[in-house]
């Protein structure tokens, strides 16, 4: 499929024109970031490994009935998708203490929360993506009463899936941050989930052991972060479980 005009470049995806009105392409970049871009590398085959990932959980909330952005992956690195206005807040859902809930508030790491606890960070990278309380979130129009109510119920319905399926799996879902889109059904909108689902986005520990399998192995130099986002992929059935990571990881369609 011939690319198209480019839309937008962050830090790990790159959007460009769809092939259809209301339609993007999303294409899963090698790079890895943390500390607010400060820390950076390239990591041989991370965006092979989201892509397909990402078209897992998507595919299996749009099973359950929770709306997402995804149509279909297109090939290694690019799936199609559709065009939403994204609200401007991260959705940070935790069921276990870690990284910076750890540190605000003295709670030492792996505490189980009492209940998943919902938390929203302003979309703004200069700023830090500070975090925010739902009365600025309304006061600033960034999302009205009825749309937070919505949004925390999406994202608790997508703790409950990515739980039970990673637990299956043997995998402890600590926490993790998704977007919300809104798109237009006539006149009236409707908020799904955007962006992501990947160990990018998610905190992963192996039950048994507590290793870590998502991004802290780049921020805490913990290893080879392909090595790790290879072995989601294959408890996942992602990959076949007898090989190893190489830059360009073999598939299962």
């Amino acid at each position: 499929m011939a690319r198209r005009k480019k839309i937008y470049e962050g830090k790990a995806k790159t959007l460009f024109e769809g092939p259809e009105p209301g339609t993007l392409v999303q294409y899963f970049k090698d790079d890895a970031t943390a500390f607010n871009a400060e820390k950076r590398d390239v990591i041989d085959g991370k965006g092979v490994l989201n892509n397909r990932l990402s078209e897992f959980f998507m595919t299996g909330l749009a099973n359950i009935g929770v709306p997402t952005h995804f149509i279909k992956r297109l090939n290694m690195r690019e799936q199609l998708i559709k065009s939403v206005e994204i609200v401007p807040l991260e959705v940070i859902v935790r069921n276990f203490a870690a990284g910076s809930f750890s540190k605000r508030m003295g709670v030492e790491e792996g505490t189980p929360m009492p209940r998943p606890i919902v938390e929203f960070s302003y979309k703004d990278d200069a700023l830090g993506d500070p975090m925010v309380p739902e009365e600025y979130i309304i006061a600033f129009g960034w999302a009205s009463q009825q749309d937070l109510d919505d949004i925390i119920s999406l994202a608790l319905r997508v703790n409950d899936y990515l739980s039970g399926v990673l637990y299956g799996v043997g995998i402890k879902l600590v926490d993790f941050k998704i977007e919300i889109g809104r798109i237009y059904e006539g006149d009236f909108p409707r908020l799904i989930v955007a962006d992501e689902i990947s160990p990018d986005s998610c905190r992963l520990w192996d039950i048994e052991t507590g290793r870590k399998l998502d991004k802290d192995v780049f921020r805490q130099d913990l290893g080879d972060l392909a090595d790790a986002y290879t072995e989601v992929a294959k408890r996942l059935g992602v990959m076949p479980s007898n090989v190893t990571h190489t830059p360009k990881p073999t598939l299962i369609n």
